[in-house]
Protein backbone atom coordinates (compact mmCIF):
# COMPACT_ATOMS: atom_id res chain seq x y z
CA UNK A 1 0.00 0.00 0.00
CA UNK A 2 1.55 3.12 -0.99
CA UNK A 3 0.76 6.52 0.20
CA UNK A 4 -0.21 7.78 -3.26
CA UNK A 5 -3.85 8.82 -3.84
CA UNK A 6 -5.71 7.09 -6.70
CA UNK A 7 -5.97 9.02 -9.94
CA UNK A 8 -9.42 10.46 -10.70
CA UNK A 9 -11.51 8.68 -13.39
CA UNK A 10 -11.45 10.24 -16.86
CA UNK A 11 -14.63 12.26 -17.68
CA UNK A 12 -16.28 11.46 -21.04
CA UNK A 13 -15.77 14.09 -23.75
CA UNK A 14 -18.89 16.12 -24.56
CA UNK A 15 -20.03 16.05 -28.25
CA UNK A 16 -19.87 19.35 -30.04
CA UNK A 17 -23.24 21.09 -30.42
CA UNK A 18 -22.98 21.13 -34.16
CA UNK A 19 -22.69 17.32 -34.31
CA UNK A 20 -26.02 16.93 -32.57
CA UNK A 21 -27.68 19.38 -35.00
CA UNK A 22 -26.26 17.49 -37.97
CA UNK A 23 -27.90 14.24 -36.88
CA UNK A 24 -31.17 16.06 -36.32
CA UNK A 25 -30.98 17.68 -39.74
CA UNK A 26 -30.38 14.34 -41.42
CA UNK A 27 -33.26 12.78 -39.57
CA UNK A 28 -35.54 15.68 -40.42
CA UNK A 29 -34.58 15.61 -44.10
CA UNK A 30 -35.14 11.87 -44.21
CA UNK A 31 -38.57 12.27 -42.61
CA UNK A 32 -39.57 15.05 -45.01
CA UNK A 33 -38.36 13.06 -48.02
CA UNK A 34 -40.30 9.98 -46.99
CA UNK A 35 -43.40 12.08 -46.33
CA UNK A 36 -43.19 13.79 -49.72
CA UNK A 37 -42.61 10.52 -51.50
CA UNK A 38 -45.52 8.86 -49.70
CA UNK A 39 -47.84 11.81 -50.36
CA UNK A 40 -46.89 11.90 -54.07
CA UNK A 41 -47.49 8.17 -54.32
CA UNK A 42 -50.96 8.57 -52.84
CA UNK A 43 -51.73 11.52 -55.18
CA UNK A 44 -50.57 9.59 -58.24
CA UNK A 45 -52.70 6.66 -57.16
CA UNK A 46 -55.90 8.65 -56.81
CA UNK A 47 -55.18 11.44 -59.34
CA UNK A 48 -52.44 10.54 -61.81
CA UNK A 49 -50.43 13.40 -63.24
CA UNK A 50 -51.97 14.73 -66.54
CA UNK A 51 -49.72 14.23 -69.52
CA UNK A 52 -49.61 16.38 -72.62
CA UNK A 53 -51.06 14.88 -75.81
CA UNK A 54 -51.77 16.18 -79.31
CA UNK A 55 -55.43 16.89 -79.98
CA UNK A 56 -56.69 14.38 -82.58
CA UNK A 57 -58.60 15.41 -85.71
CA UNK A 58 -62.34 14.83 -85.29
CA UNK A 59 -63.41 16.68 -88.47
CA UNK A 60 -65.10 14.24 -90.84
CA UNK A 61 -65.74 11.63 -88.12
CA UNK A 62 -69.14 10.76 -86.78
CA UNK A 63 -69.90 12.09 -83.33
CA UNK A 64 -69.87 8.61 -81.79
CA UNK A 65 -66.44 7.84 -83.29
CA UNK A 66 -65.10 11.18 -82.04
CA UNK A 67 -66.33 10.42 -78.50
CA UNK A 68 -64.71 6.96 -78.55
CA UNK A 69 -61.39 8.35 -79.88
CA UNK A 70 -61.38 11.07 -77.22
CA UNK A 71 -62.09 8.53 -74.46
CA UNK A 72 -59.07 6.42 -75.47
CA UNK A 73 -56.87 9.52 -75.23
CA UNK A 74 -58.42 10.59 -71.92
CA UNK A 75 -60.09 13.61 -73.52
CA UNK A 76 -63.71 14.79 -73.49
CA UNK A 77 -65.97 15.92 -76.36
CA UNK A 78 -68.51 18.72 -75.98
CA UNK A 79 -71.07 19.39 -78.76
CA UNK A 80 -71.05 23.16 -79.07
CA UNK A 81 -73.58 23.48 -81.93
CA UNK A 82 -75.55 21.55 -84.57
CA UNK A 83 -75.88 23.27 -87.95
CA UNK A 84 -77.13 22.32 -91.46
CA UNK A 85 -74.45 21.44 -94.00
CA UNK A 86 -74.42 20.52 -97.69
CA UNK A 87 -70.93 19.04 -97.40
CA UNK A 88 -71.11 16.90 -94.26
CA UNK A 89 -73.80 14.26 -93.59
CA UNK A 90 -75.88 14.29 -90.46
CA UNK A 91 -74.03 13.69 -87.12
CA UNK A 92 -70.57 14.28 -88.67
CA UNK A 93 -68.12 16.73 -87.04
CA UNK A 94 -67.66 19.93 -89.07
CA UNK A 95 -65.25 21.93 -86.83
CA UNK A 96 -63.40 21.54 -83.55
CA UNK A 97 -61.61 23.66 -80.96
CA UNK A 98 -58.68 23.31 -80.15
CA UNK A 99 -57.52 22.56 -83.69
CA UNK A 100 -56.04 19.14 -84.57
CA UNK A 101 -52.40 18.79 -83.49
CA UNK A 102 -52.67 21.33 -80.65
CA UNK A 103 -50.89 20.15 -77.49
CA UNK A 104 -53.41 19.64 -74.68
CA UNK A 105 -53.36 17.89 -71.32
CA UNK A 106 -55.27 14.72 -70.63
CA UNK A 107 -58.79 15.44 -69.44
CA UNK A 108 -59.09 18.51 -71.67
CA UNK A 109 -62.49 19.21 -73.30
CA UNK A 110 -62.63 19.42 -77.11
CA UNK A 111 -65.57 21.48 -78.42
CA UNK A 112 -67.07 20.39 -81.76
CA UNK A 113 -69.71 21.62 -84.25
CA UNK A 114 -71.82 18.78 -85.67
CA UNK A 115 -73.76 18.69 -88.95
CA UNK A 116 -77.56 18.35 -88.76
CA UNK A 117 -77.61 17.25 -92.42
CA UNK A 118 -79.09 18.77 -95.56
CA UNK A 119 -82.48 20.42 -94.97
CA UNK A 120 -84.72 20.23 -98.06
CA UNK A 121 -88.10 21.96 -97.98
CA UNK A 122 -90.70 23.37 -100.43
CA UNK A 123 -89.92 26.73 -102.00
CA UNK A 124 -92.23 29.50 -100.67
CA UNK A 125 -94.58 31.21 -103.14
CA UNK A 126 -93.29 34.78 -103.56
CA UNK A 127 -95.60 35.83 -106.41
CA UNK A 128 -97.56 39.05 -105.85
CA UNK A 129 -95.35 39.92 -102.86
CA UNK A 130 -93.44 43.16 -102.39
CA UNK A 131 -89.66 43.10 -102.14
CA UNK A 132 -89.93 43.76 -98.41
CA UNK A 133 -92.19 40.72 -97.97
CA UNK A 134 -89.82 38.67 -100.14
CA UNK A 135 -86.89 39.63 -97.92
CA UNK A 136 -88.75 38.58 -94.79
CA UNK A 137 -89.83 35.24 -96.27
CA UNK A 138 -86.35 34.41 -97.56
CA UNK A 139 -84.74 35.39 -94.25
CA UNK A 140 -87.16 33.16 -92.34
CA UNK A 141 -86.41 30.21 -94.66
CA UNK A 142 -82.64 30.97 -94.67
CA UNK A 143 -82.64 31.52 -98.43
CA UNK A 144 -80.66 34.14 -100.35
CA UNK A 145 -82.09 36.76 -102.70
CA UNK A 146 -80.23 36.80 -106.03
CA UNK A 147 -81.05 38.84 -109.14
CA UNK A 148 -84.03 41.21 -109.14
CA UNK A 149 -85.14 41.95 -112.71
CA UNK A 150 -87.85 44.55 -113.50
CA UNK A 151 -90.23 43.44 -116.28
CA UNK A 152 -93.30 45.09 -117.85
CA UNK A 153 -96.57 43.59 -116.64
CA UNK A 154 -100.14 44.87 -116.69
CA UNK A 155 -101.56 42.36 -114.22
CA UNK A 156 -99.16 42.63 -111.28
CA UNK A 157 -98.76 45.94 -109.39
CA UNK A 158 -95.47 47.81 -109.71
CA UNK A 159 -92.63 46.53 -107.50
CA UNK A 160 -94.40 43.22 -106.83
CA UNK A 161 -93.06 39.80 -107.84
CA UNK A 162 -94.22 38.42 -111.19
CA UNK A 163 -92.15 35.22 -111.40
CA UNK A 164 -89.50 33.49 -109.32
CA UNK A 165 -86.75 30.94 -109.87
CA UNK A 166 -86.91 28.28 -108.40
CA UNK A 167 -90.71 28.14 -108.81
CA UNK A 168 -93.08 27.74 -105.83
CA UNK A 169 -93.10 24.36 -104.03
CA UNK A 170 -89.95 23.11 -105.79
CA UNK A 171 -87.38 21.48 -103.49
CA UNK A 172 -84.77 23.88 -102.11
CA UNK A 173 -82.24 23.80 -99.31
CA UNK A 174 -80.81 26.34 -96.89
CA UNK A 175 -78.75 28.97 -98.70
CA UNK A 176 -80.35 28.49 -102.14
CA UNK A 177 -80.19 31.67 -104.26
CA UNK A 178 -83.61 32.90 -105.41
CA UNK A 179 -84.00 35.14 -108.48
CA UNK A 180 -87.18 37.16 -108.98
CA UNK A 181 -88.79 39.33 -111.64
CA UNK A 182 -90.74 42.33 -110.39
CA UNK A 183 -93.41 44.24 -112.27
CA UNK A 184 -92.83 47.71 -113.66
CA UNK A 185 -96.58 48.17 -113.47
CA UNK A 186 -99.14 48.91 -116.15
CA UNK A 187 -100.59 52.21 -117.34
CA UNK A 188 -101.73 54.64 -114.60
CA UNK A 189 -105.39 54.37 -115.68
CA UNK A 190 -107.51 52.59 -118.30
CA UNK A 191 -110.86 53.52 -119.83
CA UNK A 192 -113.71 51.02 -119.48
CA UNK A 193 -115.18 49.75 -122.78
CA UNK A 194 -118.94 49.49 -123.40
CA UNK A 195 -119.79 45.82 -122.68
CA UNK A 196 -123.60 46.20 -122.70
CA UNK A 197 -125.37 44.15 -125.44
CA UNK A 198 -122.18 42.17 -126.13
CA UNK A 199 -122.20 38.42 -125.70
CA UNK A 200 -120.20 37.19 -122.72
CA UNK A 201 -117.49 35.81 -125.04
CA UNK A 202 -117.25 39.13 -126.89
CA UNK A 203 -117.04 40.94 -123.54
CA UNK A 204 -114.19 38.72 -122.37
CA UNK A 205 -112.25 39.34 -125.57
CA UNK A 206 -112.87 43.09 -125.37
CA UNK A 207 -111.67 43.09 -121.75
CA UNK A 208 -108.50 41.26 -122.75
CA UNK A 209 -107.81 43.71 -125.57
CA UNK A 210 -108.34 46.71 -123.26
CA UNK A 211 -106.28 45.17 -120.40
CA UNK A 212 -109.37 45.15 -118.19
CA UNK A 213 -109.91 42.56 -115.45
CA UNK A 214 -113.41 41.09 -115.28
CA UNK A 215 -114.58 40.47 -111.75
CA UNK A 216 -117.94 39.09 -110.68
CA UNK A 217 -120.24 37.91 -113.49
CA UNK A 218 -123.86 37.65 -112.35
CA UNK A 219 -126.17 35.51 -114.48
CA UNK A 220 -129.72 36.75 -114.02
CA UNK A 221 -132.98 35.23 -115.36
CA UNK A 222 -135.24 37.89 -116.91
CA UNK A 223 -138.12 35.60 -117.96
CA UNK A 224 -139.61 34.74 -121.30
CA UNK A 225 -139.14 38.20 -122.74
CA UNK A 226 -135.60 38.73 -121.45
CA UNK A 227 -132.46 39.10 -123.62
CA UNK A 228 -130.84 36.09 -125.22
CA UNK A 229 -128.66 33.91 -123.01
CA UNK A 230 -125.18 35.34 -122.49
CA UNK A 231 -125.99 38.95 -123.42
CA UNK A 232 -124.45 41.57 -121.10
CA UNK A 233 -127.22 43.66 -119.56
CA UNK A 234 -125.34 45.91 -117.14
CA UNK A 235 -121.78 46.72 -116.13
CA UNK A 236 -120.04 48.42 -113.24
CA UNK A 237 -118.10 50.70 -113.53
CA UNK A 238 -119.97 52.23 -116.46
CA UNK A 239 -118.75 52.76 -119.99
CA UNK A 240 -115.89 55.25 -120.46
CA UNK A 241 -114.99 55.42 -116.76
CA UNK A 242 -111.28 55.72 -115.87
CA UNK A 243 -110.15 52.98 -113.48
CA UNK A 244 -106.95 51.61 -112.00
CA UNK A 245 -105.50 48.75 -114.11
CA UNK A 246 -105.97 46.38 -111.15
CA UNK A 247 -109.61 47.31 -110.60
CA UNK A 248 -112.11 44.76 -111.93
CA UNK A 249 -115.33 45.30 -113.88
CA UNK A 250 -118.48 43.39 -112.88
CA UNK A 251 -121.05 42.27 -115.45
CA UNK A 252 -124.71 41.30 -115.22
CA UNK A 253 -125.56 38.73 -117.90
CA UNK A 254 -128.88 37.33 -119.06
CA UNK A 255 -129.50 33.67 -118.26
CA UNK A 256 -131.80 33.38 -121.29
CA UNK A 257 -135.51 33.78 -121.98
CA UNK A 258 -136.33 30.16 -121.19
CA UNK A 259 -134.62 30.18 -117.83
CA UNK A 260 -136.02 31.37 -114.55
CA UNK A 261 -133.15 30.26 -112.34
CA UNK A 262 -130.92 27.39 -111.22
CA UNK A 263 -130.25 25.62 -107.99
CA UNK A 264 -127.22 27.21 -106.33
CA UNK A 265 -125.09 24.86 -104.24
CA UNK A 266 -122.41 25.55 -101.66
CA UNK A 267 -119.96 22.66 -102.06
CA UNK A 268 -116.83 21.64 -100.16
CA UNK A 269 -114.58 19.72 -102.57
CA UNK A 270 -111.20 18.06 -102.06
CA UNK A 271 -108.51 16.78 -104.43
CA UNK A 272 -105.33 14.85 -103.60
CA UNK A 273 -102.24 14.94 -105.82
CA UNK A 274 -101.15 11.37 -106.73
CA UNK A 275 -98.02 10.08 -105.05
CA UNK A 276 -96.35 9.33 -108.41
CA UNK A 277 -97.22 12.72 -109.94
CA UNK A 278 -93.66 14.09 -109.78
CA UNK A 279 -90.03 13.19 -109.13
CA UNK A 280 -87.01 14.69 -107.41
CA UNK A 281 -86.29 17.07 -110.31
CA UNK A 282 -89.81 18.03 -111.46
CA UNK A 283 -92.63 19.38 -109.31
CA UNK A 284 -96.06 18.56 -110.82
CA UNK A 285 -98.33 21.34 -112.08
CA UNK A 286 -101.89 20.86 -110.87
CA UNK A 287 -104.97 22.52 -112.35
CA UNK A 288 -108.44 22.17 -110.85
CA UNK A 289 -111.34 23.26 -113.06
CA UNK A 290 -115.02 23.74 -112.22
CA UNK A 291 -117.77 23.60 -114.85
CA UNK A 292 -121.39 24.56 -114.18
CA UNK A 293 -124.27 26.32 -115.93
CA UNK A 294 -122.33 29.60 -115.94
CA UNK A 295 -119.29 28.16 -117.71
CA UNK A 296 -115.89 26.92 -116.53
CA UNK A 297 -113.07 28.40 -114.46
CA UNK A 298 -109.94 27.41 -112.61
CA UNK A 299 -109.95 27.26 -108.82
CA UNK A 300 -106.29 26.12 -108.65
CA UNK A 301 -103.49 26.34 -111.21
CA UNK A 302 -100.03 26.05 -109.65
CA UNK A 303 -97.31 23.68 -108.49
CA UNK A 304 -98.16 21.08 -105.85
CA UNK A 305 -96.34 18.32 -104.00
CA UNK A 306 -97.21 14.63 -104.42
CA UNK A 307 -99.81 13.52 -101.84
CA UNK A 308 -100.67 17.17 -101.18
CA UNK A 309 -104.35 17.65 -100.32
CA UNK A 310 -106.23 20.58 -101.85
CA UNK A 311 -109.63 21.65 -100.56
CA UNK A 312 -112.05 24.30 -101.81
CA UNK A 313 -115.35 25.89 -100.80
CA UNK A 314 -117.25 26.41 -104.05
CA UNK A 315 -120.50 28.01 -105.17
CA UNK A 316 -121.82 26.17 -108.22
CA UNK A 317 -124.93 26.75 -110.29
CA UNK A 318 -127.02 23.88 -111.66
CA UNK A 319 -125.21 20.83 -113.03
CA UNK A 320 -121.55 21.13 -111.96
CA UNK A 321 -118.36 19.11 -112.33
CA UNK A 322 -114.86 19.27 -110.80
CA UNK A 323 -111.94 18.19 -113.03
CA UNK A 324 -108.37 17.66 -111.77
CA UNK A 325 -105.43 17.86 -114.20
CA UNK A 326 -101.82 16.95 -113.39
CA UNK A 327 -99.29 18.15 -115.97
CA UNK A 328 -102.25 18.85 -118.32
CA UNK A 329 -103.51 15.27 -118.02
CA UNK A 330 -107.01 14.69 -116.64
CA UNK A 331 -106.76 12.33 -113.68
CA UNK A 332 -110.13 12.76 -111.97
CA UNK A 333 -113.61 14.12 -112.64
CA UNK A 334 -116.32 14.49 -109.98
CA UNK A 335 -119.94 15.59 -110.22
CA UNK A 336 -120.75 18.33 -107.71
CA UNK A 337 -124.48 18.45 -108.43
CA UNK A 338 -127.08 17.83 -111.13
CA UNK A 339 -129.81 20.27 -112.12
CA UNK A 340 -133.21 18.55 -112.02
CA UNK A 341 -135.13 18.43 -115.26
CA UNK A 342 -137.77 21.07 -115.74
CA UNK A 343 -141.06 19.36 -116.49
CA UNK A 344 -142.69 22.36 -118.15
CA UNK A 345 -141.04 24.41 -120.87
CA UNK A 346 -141.98 27.95 -121.68
CA UNK A 347 -143.21 28.74 -125.17
CA UNK A 348 -142.09 32.03 -126.58
CA UNK A 349 -144.67 34.24 -128.17
CA UNK A 350 -144.86 37.84 -129.23
CA UNK A 351 -143.94 40.17 -126.39
CA UNK A 352 -146.79 42.10 -124.84
CA UNK A 353 -147.31 45.74 -125.72
CA UNK A 354 -144.80 48.01 -124.05
CA UNK A 355 -142.16 45.32 -123.49
CA UNK A 356 -138.74 45.39 -125.11
CA UNK A 357 -138.02 43.30 -128.23
CA UNK A 358 -136.24 40.01 -127.57
CA UNK A 359 -132.48 40.38 -127.49
CA UNK A 360 -132.57 44.06 -126.46
CA UNK A 361 -131.51 44.70 -122.91
CA UNK A 362 -134.16 46.14 -120.61
CA UNK A 363 -133.44 48.88 -118.12
CA UNK A 364 -132.22 47.07 -114.99
CA UNK A 365 -132.75 48.56 -111.58
CA UNK A 366 -130.64 47.77 -108.57
CA UNK A 367 -133.56 45.88 -107.00
CA UNK A 368 -133.88 42.09 -107.49
CA UNK A 369 -135.62 41.17 -110.74
CA UNK A 370 -139.22 39.99 -110.47
CA UNK A 371 -139.88 39.70 -114.21
CA UNK A 372 -138.94 36.02 -114.52
CA UNK A 373 -141.60 33.40 -114.08
CA UNK A 374 -141.00 30.11 -112.30
CA UNK A 375 -140.58 27.22 -114.68
CA UNK A 376 -141.01 24.37 -112.24
CA UNK A 377 -140.72 23.40 -108.61
CA UNK A 378 -137.01 22.70 -108.95
CA UNK A 379 -136.08 26.14 -110.18
CA UNK A 380 -134.66 28.82 -107.91
CA UNK A 381 -136.66 32.01 -107.29
CA UNK A 382 -136.56 34.53 -110.13
CA UNK A 383 -134.72 36.98 -107.91
CA UNK A 384 -131.87 34.55 -107.30
CA UNK A 385 -128.69 35.66 -109.07
CA UNK A 386 -126.02 33.17 -110.04
CA UNK A 387 -122.35 34.03 -109.77
CA UNK A 388 -119.46 33.05 -111.95
CA UNK A 389 -115.91 33.04 -110.69
CA UNK A 390 -113.37 35.25 -112.42
CA UNK A 391 -111.75 33.50 -115.33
Amino acid sequence: MTGEAPAPAARPRARPWFAQDWYFAIALALFVGVSVWFGRAIQDFFAPTAQAVDAPSFVGETLSDAINTAARMRLRVNVLQRTPSDRFPKDVVIRQDPAPGTEVREGRQISVVVSSGVQIFPMPDLRYESLREVGLDLSHAKLTLGKVKPVPNDEVPANFVVTQDPPPLSSVRVGTVINVEISKGGPPAVRVPDFVNMSIDEARQAATDAHIHLGQIVWTPFGRYGPLRGVVVRQAPNFNALIDPLQSVSLQVSAGPLESGYIIRQVHATATVPEDAGDADHTPVVRVEVHDETGGWNVYDAFAQPKQKLDFNLTVVGTAELDVFVNNELIDSTRLGVEPKVEEKQELGPPPAGSHPQGIAPVISTEPSTAAAASGATAAPASAATKEATK
